[in-house]
């Protein structure tokens, strides 16, 4: 196997031919030799369990159709493909620049073949000059002729393929980069309807959204207007979170980024303390958020 698809390269493109369209096996080791140009085609024995091993994961299924199995990309694989965008991307130009260097190869070794074969002829000529026209000498001629339209063949095979990696590459890393900003501004939007929401809450859960949002500031007996303060200067900085990188999926992201404020107002209540009233008043402004929360995705659907 070339090594381009070495440290799981091969699983991550199947998944992008599987995302391009439903295929069964054989067209895979088809798409992957057209790919190469004919210079390199993997066996069943490679493909399948690879496949196999996806459908397991759940990142592809199939269906028999014809008594073939025809494989589809999952939802799970999607996001797969999303979050390496950018191996991808990196992937195809790695590709192109294996079906240069095997190009390349091709080329010496005709170049090589080429040079043996003149000094062959070159001898032949020597030991009988009377003879540089007969059939063998028409056949060596022949041959010189076929490698090196060969080689033009193979350049140009090579020279097209190369430029459309390139292309396929370039259209790769703009859709990624797209899907990433699509996906930072849902949660960046979302993230404000929280503040928002923290933003018109007092009470214990107002100190607690504070000192989350605030970077660790501590409210004071005038919640409401410390409050909103953390929330106006954590509208204004939205670093917080910035290591939970999109997906491309707007759900999920919500998800993870619930999981962090849960896990954050947690340990500041852990630290500060909480009583039963504290935790009573919590429970009212929790309710209140989520009808507002429910409201505002109601709202946007």
């Amino acid at each position: 196997m070339p090594p381009v698809f070495a440290h799981g390269r091969l699983r991550l493109y199947l998944l992008k031919l599987l995302d391009e369209a439903p295929r069964h096996g054989y067209e895979v080791i088809r798409l992957l030799e057209e790919r190469f140009q004919g210079l390199y085609a993997p066996s069943a024995g490679t493909v399948y369990p690879r496949l196999a091993k996806l459908e397991a994961e759940g990142l592809v299924t199939h269906a028999t159709e014809g008594g073939r199995k025809v494989y589809s990309i999952t939802d799970a694989g999607r996001a797969e493909l999303a979050d390496r965008g950018g191996e991808l991307a990196d992937l195809e130009l790695e590709i192109r620049d294996s079906v240069t260097e095997l190009a390349a190869e091709i080329r010496d070794d005709v170049r090589g073949a080429a040079g043996d074969l003149r000094r062959e002829m070159r001898a032949a000529a020597s030991a009988s000059a009377t003879q540089v026209e007969d059939e063998s000498w028409k056949a060596a001629k022949e041959d010189l002729r076929k490698a090196r339209q060969e080689w033009k063949e193979q350049a140009r095979r090579a020279k097209d393929e190369s430029r459309r990696a390139r292309e396929e590459a370039q259209q790769a890393r703009r859709q990624a980069k797209e899907a990433q900003e699509r996906a930072r501004e849902e949660v960046q939007r979302i993230a404000g309807q929280l503040q928002e929401q923290f933003a018109k809450s007092g009470g214990v859960l107002g100190s607690l959204a504070g000192a989350w949002l605030g970077g660790g500031t501590q409210a004071t007996s005038s919640a409401g207007e410390t409050v909103a303060g953390d929330a106006a200067r954590a509208a204004a900085d939205m670093d917080w979170a910035a290591d939970l990188v999109p997906t491309g999926d707007p759900a999920r992201d919500l998800d993870r980024l619930l999981d962090r404020f849960r896990d954050e107002v947690r340990d500041a209540a852990r630290d500060r303390g909480v009583t039963a009233a504290q935790v009573a008043e919590a429970r009212g402004h929790l309710k209140a958020a989520c009808g507002r929360l429910g409201t505002t995705f109601g709202a946007g659907s």
